[in-house]
């Protein structure tokens, strides 16, 4: 250790902060096929599934996302006969007090379609996507996200007919009123033949720092995303019994006729492809430890000296000499806060000076 401290001025200390990216591919096989479902776990309260990588009972599985849905409770789906009717209410108002806030009468927000709280068209029932943080981590980046959904009507193959739902105006059109941090507007086009009749209309709603995507159940919706069918249901889902029979149901049928968890895995079966790029955010401190020429050519360790003499010295002519190997930052009350390894001893004598670099992550 250092036989003295050294104040370090204001001048030598550097903050600065780097985003660090990372690409994220969650295939449709992922989440609605690979393993059969034994790596989507259902809980007994049934309001929301979770998703995995893995058959959840593995060591190695990691949790990736949760899909929930819900409406508002004044959607004209919420005075239907519904199946958890009480909970999908619950669920809309839960997320969208978090991620949307509260009015000037103490009311939640719905979400709005195009991010303006005055007015506009809302989204009254969404399916929600929650990322875990080990994918979103502090973030999603803006203008990364693609979601892939298969709209067409067959079960088999209800990839034939795609629509894309993308933030692409997400880094520069960005809404900054949301108590959740920062959140883009999803808008939907064709990606696989042409279920939309209008491009690029408003979808959904993707917010940056909470790492959710909330989806309007109007991308299943002919009359709102879509061309009309001719049996006139729109896009809709399509729902596969256990004897394996097909049963077309148009999406407000599969939200109030079915289960939270029933309703999440009939949308899982139609995600296609999703990515995006997670953001870290990395600050550094970097502090700038000068030894000048008569600085630290001595050390505090008690072999050092050996009856009154440098031990590391050959002749008693010599000047006195030292080997840094450790920078150690203290508070201003001498309390050791971190500690810096160099790579190989310095050595440091009146003939030399040098400048250590020490840089802090957090």
């Amino acid at each position: 250790m250092a036989s003295s401290f050294k104040t370090i001025e204001p001048k030598d200390i550097v903050s600065t902060r780097n985003l660090l990216h990372e690409a994220i591919p969650i295939t449709g096989t992922i989440v609605s096929g690979t393993y059969a479902d034994n790596n989507i776990k259902n809980y007994s309260h049934g309001m929301f599934q979770s998703v995995y990588d893995y058959p959840y009972l593995s060591s190695s599985a990691n949790h990736i996302v949760d899909l929930t849905c819900g409406y508002s409770s004044v959607s004209g789906l919420s005075g239907a006969a519904s199946d958890q009717n009480a909970k999908k209410i619950n669920i809309y108002n839960e997320m969208a007090q978090v991620l949307a806030g509260f009015d000037e009468s103490g009311n939640v927000r719905r979400f709005d379609e195009d991010g303006d709280l005055s007015g506009g068209t809302k989204i009254n029932e969404a399916y929600i996507i929650n990322f875990t943080r080990l994918l979103s981590k502090d973030e999603i980046k803006k203008g990364s996200f693609t979601l892939e959904l298969g709209v067409a009507q067959n079960y088999i193959t209800p990839f034939t007919e795609r629509i894309k739902l993308t933030d692409a105006s997400g880094s520069t059109g960005y809404k900054v009123n949301s108590p959740a941090g920062e959140y883009g507007i999803l808008f939907a086009a064709d990606s696989a033949g042409t279920p939309m009749e209008v491009d690029n209309r408003p979808a959904g709603l993707l917010f940056y720092q909470a790492g959710i995507a909330v989806v309007s159940s109007s991308v299943f919706s002919g009359q709102s995303a879509g061309k009309a069918h001719s049996n006139g249901k729109g896009i809709g889902l399509l729902v596969q019994s256990a004897s394996m029979n097909e049963t077309h149901e148009n999406i407000s049928a599969v939200l109030t006729g079915s289960a939270i968890s029933s309703s999440c895995a009939e949308f899982r079966h139609r995600l296609y492809n999703l990515s995006f790029n997670n953001t870290t955010e990395l600050n550094s401190t970097i502090y700038f430890c000068r030894a000048s020429h008569n600085d630290f050519n001595y050390s505090a360790n008690p072999t050092y000296l050996s009856s009154s003499k440098i031990t590391v010295k050959n002749n008693a002519t010599d000047s006195p000499v030292s080997f840094a190997t450790t920078v150690g930052l203290y508070s201003a009350d001498n309390e050791l806060l971190a500690v810096a390894k160099l790579s190989e001893p310095l050595k440091k004598d009146p003939s030399n000076e040098f400048t250590l670099r020490v840089r802090l992550d957090y």
